[in-house]
């Protein structure tokens, strides 16, 4: 059963950094995309950065470049998302998503998704 598990959220103030984790599980860690969203009350689920297997390929969304960076840490087997400069306008759920048995792909559509979290929520606040 692919299972998917965020981790690494809660309240930061303007301007800090936070890494969030996300755990993947139930599926070979060879062929797969999996994707950073995050979706405020109200607002469309937005997507931020991919990554792409095997090859490890990342895109990231235009409005993120510079601040959020998106990785994986072998060691623990999870995809990381660094954030960094952050503003009141980031607070929402941060997701992670996968779309597994595709090889060298990656997107920011939610739709192209197959698979996602429960989400682990992001304040930002003073």
């Amino acid at each position: 059963q692919v299972q998917l598990v965020e981790s690494g959220g809660g309240l930061v103030q303007p301007g800090g950094s936070l890494t969030l984790s996300c755990a993947p599980s139930g599926f070979t860690l060879d062929y797969y995309a999996i994707a950073w969203f995050r979706q405020a009350p109200g607002k469309e689920r937005q997507g931020i950065a991919c990554i792409s297997s095997p090859d490890g390929t990342t895109h990231s969304a235009e409005f993120m470049k510079g601040r959020f960076t998106i990785s994986t840490d072998n060691s623990e087997h999870t995809i990381k998302l660094q954030m960094s400069s952050m503003k009141p306008d980031d607070t929402a759920v941060y997701y992670c998503e996968t779309k597994i048995n595709r090889a060298n792909w990656c997107g920011l559509l939610a739709a192209e998704y197959t698979f996602w979290g429960q989400g682990t929520q992001v304040t930002v606040s003073s």
